[in-house]
């Protein structure tokens, strides 16, 4: 009776435990309405906008809307508009909240998200309802669009508006325009009255496309016969063109917005141009929103300057409401910030005067302020006109340029080329500071060719002026350009000392500039091996090579008494940045200034012996040869300034000047430019 008892009462007490656990089940199976909400927040954060609509929607709101109003609707907006960074968090309800099955649970809720036209933040109230669905009863929201975006409704429409930026503008130091947002023309059709269907051709070949673009561009929805249909741009300076084009029935153009470059190929290399994107570059800036149809710069500053000059577009999202004569309700926008416009140290008068005056002649220039360092001029010769390339240059004008044996694609005054003996101020510079060079002591030297002994074999140094008085000093060295005497001073020099005097005006390392010009080099590896190799180095030969710019800084330190400059090109730039210094003294750039002078006067630059414009230089011939005997292609230099006003030094430098009359040949071309120049007037 005693156990009996006793599991009658174990099995009431485990039946118990059973119905607590039912009922407590039972209770934890019933969901309030911010249980509901937190899992439908949970599905918007996550944009599983499918659950939303089958799981939480309520029966009246799905009546209204359905699926495709509500998931692909939301899918789209949500791609067009490029949203990220979705947040919607809600207001918790106070601790003690009772919620009652026959009222409606509100919520506060808040939304934000990024989008392509700025951020966008909002607040509604979401209302909950009790619903039974299915032989289920549960809470359920109540939705509408107004949840995607504020305001917007389901007849409403979603536009997109696009502010263009305005790309910077490029000046030189005077305020001149070198690259400037101006006008062109579209070249277009009117489909009514281009009526002969052969000229079709011959306008895709002079608008550089082809006739299956112009079927392409006539057979848009929105054409009708009397509407302009643009095909190509075209520069509003190519009057002949435009003439041919309007000769064709039904063929008109129209002006448009379109980059000019004033100063064209005076500083083509210069400023570079923009162009058409491809599919290259769109991939290479793939992160920073550039469009297929976007401009880009293609060459030049218009290149390297791209981030400064490009501005950014603004974007408005707006409601359109059916409504005749509705106005646009604006959602959120970001206004369009314009290009940076970036003034250069340049002086474009000074450039095109410089441009002019090596008259095509292929070689390159540089001017430079000595008491800056600022970038004056930067010239290569012959040139192209940069408007072409921007509107898109035809495969044959581009071959033709490409195979110009005079290379006017090509950049000269990036180059690097031997500098024949306008180093031989730079020498004697050297061998004063050594102390090994007396300017007043003369070397006694005969005859046209020199070796210091047996041991150089064959290579014999070579002069061009024999009749150079004897004995030879530096000033009479410098006006007979005599190869034999610089060559005795390197090797009183010494190798060690002579490259380390040439390192000490910037050659073997990379020249401090914005533009990616080459570095001038001392030899190939940046040692002279030889006291032959010495000997071709002290005269500009052998394996250096110099940059038409630092050839015109290496002379700074003449005029500056041993500070020679970083050179720098744009006008907000510090001036006067220190490249090298104490590499002259006083004394010693005295010497140097005074018998610059009379290269000009005495020596064979007297093309530049201008009456009225005292000039100082020195010329320099460097020998290319094609064979082991033969005579080559001879490249002429003269680097100069104005003795009394030395606002620049002029570096210039001519190719196959050999027939020509060598470096006398640029020294002409020089003066030119001193003539035409308002300051040495």
């Amino acid at each position: 009776m005693v156990e009996g008892g006793h599991f009658l009462k174990k099995l009431k007490y485990i039946s118990s435990l059973l119905f607590v656990a039912i009922l407590l089940t039972g209770c934890s199976e019933k969901e309030t309405p911010e249980d509901r909400l937190q899992a439908y927040i949970s599905n918007w954060n996550e944009s599983k906008f499918s659950d939303m609509y089958s799981t939480f929607l309520n029966a009246e709101t799905k009546k209204t809307f359905d699926s495709d109003e509500f998931v692909d609707r939301q899918e789209k907006l949500a791609e067009d508009l490029g949203f990220q960074n979705l947040k919607v968090t809600y207001t918790k309800p106070k601790e003690d909240t009772e919620w009652n099955e026959e009222k409606p649970a509100v919520f506060p809720i808040q939304i934000s998200m990024d989008t392509i036209a700025g951020p966008i933040e909002f607040e509604k109230e979401m209302t909950w309802k009790y619903e039974k669905r299915d032989d289920k009863e549960n809470w359920f929201a109540e939705w509408d669009p107004s949840f995607i975006l504020p305001k917007l409704t389901a007849k409403d429409k979603i536009q997109i508006s696009t502010m263009s930026a305005k790309r910077g503008k490029i000046f030189d130091r005077n305020g001149n325009p070198l690259a400037v947002n101006g006008t062109g023309y579209e070249a277009g059709i009117v489909p009514g009255k281009f009526t002969d269907e052969t000229k079709k051709s011959e306008l895709a070949k002079l608008l550089n496309t082809t006739s299956e673009f112009i079927d392409q561009q006539l057979n848009q929805s929105w054409v009708q016969p009397d509407y302009f249909v643009p095909i190509a741009p075209v520069s509003k300076n190519n009057q002949a063109l435009l003439e041919q084009l309007i000769a064709i029935p039904g063929v008109t153009y129209q002006e448009t917005e379109m980059r000019e470059y004033p100063y064209g190929e005076s500083a083509a290399h210069l400023v570079g141009y923009i162009g058409k994107m491809t599919a290259e570059l769109l991939e290479k800036h793939k992160d920073e929103d550039y469009k297929e149809t976007d401009l880009i710069g293609r060459q030049g500053l218009e290149r390297i300057l791209e981030e400064r000059l490009r501005g950014k577009d603004g974007v408005g999202i707006y409601i359109k409401s059916p409504e005749a004569g509705a106005t646009l309700q604006k959602i959120v926008e970001t206004e369009a910030v314009n290009g940076e416009n970036i003034s250069l140290t340049i002086d474009a008068e000074l450039q095109k005067n410089i441009f002019v005056s090596m008259k095509n002649e292929p070689g390159a220039s540089a001017a430079v302020d000595p008491q800056t360092g600022e970038t004056l001029a930067l010239v290569s010769s012959p040139s192209f006109n940069p408007s072409e390339f921007m509107l898109g240059i035809s495969g044959d004008r581009y071959k033709k340029l490409s195979e110009d044996p005079l290379k006017p694609l090509f950049n000269r005054f990036a180059a690097a080329y031997a500098p024949g003996s306008s180093l031989k101020p730079i020498t004697a510079a050297i061998g004063l500071e050594k102390g090994t060079l007396k300017p007043e002591q003369g070397l006694s030297i005969t005859g046209k060719t020199w070796q210091k002994d047996s041991s150089w074999g064959a290579y014999r140094v070579s002069r061009l002026h024999p009749e150079a008085p004897n004995p030879l000093n530096l000033k009479n060295a410098l006006i007979y350009s005599d190869n034999i005497y610089f060559a005795q001073q390197a090797l009183a020099i010494g190798k060690e000392d002579f490259v380390s005097g040439l390192t000490q005006y910037g050659f073997g390392e990379e020249i401090p500039f914005l533009l990616n010009i080459s570095p001038s080099q001392i030899s190939n590896d940046g040692k002279i091996a030889s006291e032959g190799q010495l000997a071709d180095t002290s005269f500009g030969q052998g394996q250096m090579l110099a940059n038409i710019l630092h050839l015109a800084t290496i002379y700074e330190p003449i005029l500056t008494n041993g500070i020679m400059y970083k050179p720098t090109l744009l006008l907000d730039d510090k001036t006067k940045q220190v490249w090298k210094e104490g590499i002259l003294s006083k004394e010693s750039a005295d010497v140097l200034k005074n018998d610059l002078r009379s290269v000009v006067v005495d020596g064979f630059a007297q093309a530049a012996n201008i009456p009225d414009i005292p000039l100082s230089g020195k010329t320099g011939t460097a020998e290319l040869k094609t064979s082991a005997e033969g005579r080559g292609q001879e490249n002429g230099f003269f680097v100069s300034y104005n003795t009394n006003n030395p606002s620049f030094i002029l570096a210039m430098m001519i190719e196959n000047v050999e027939d020509n009359g060598g470096s006398g040949y640029v020294a002409e071309f020089a003066a030119e430019v001193y003539k035409s120049d308002s300051k040495n007037k």
